[in-house]
């Protein structure tokens, strides 16, 4: 919501969206720490979210490497990765932990990939792409 106030308000910045992906990501760390050792969570989830975290850390290193700045980008789909992590614990109560774990592991995968492959392919750093698709 800061992000959405900051674009209607004209007080965008570039650090202000830096900063904003920075707290985001801690607060993606600090949930990870604090929900994990509470719910079980299977095997299979655990790999997956190592799988995420691996390709997004090559998504910043290669966007460190390229534009010489964190390139957290925020597309639709890191967007929607975000709203459901928001809503994890709603979701986890209403659905279960193998749905709920399911779908979020889903749309984080795709959201990582399409943030990797736009750093890969893109040639200057654009922080407000929508989608790949928007190039």
């Amino acid at each position: 919501m800061d992000g959405y106030i900051a674009r209607k308000t004209k007080n965008i910045s570039k650090a202000g969206a830096i900063f904003d992906s920075v707290a985001d990501f801690i607060f993606i760390i600090i949930m990870l720490f604090i929900m994990i050792p509470i719910i079980d969570i299977s095997f299979w989830v655990q790999l997956w979210l190592i799988n995420i975290a691996m390709v997004k850390g090559t998504s910043l290193l290669i966007g460190f490497v390229k534009y010489r700045s964190l390139a957290f980008l925020h597309t639709y789909m890191n967007k929607a990765t975000g709203a459901l992590l928001f809503t994890f614990p709603l979701l986890y109560n209403g659905l279960g932990i193998a749905i709920t774990a399911f779908l979020l592991c889903s749309i984080a995968s795709i959201a990582a990939v399409e943030e990797l492959v736009i750093n890969l392919i893109s040639k200057e750093l654009s922080y407000n792409i929508k989608s790949i698709f928007s190039r």
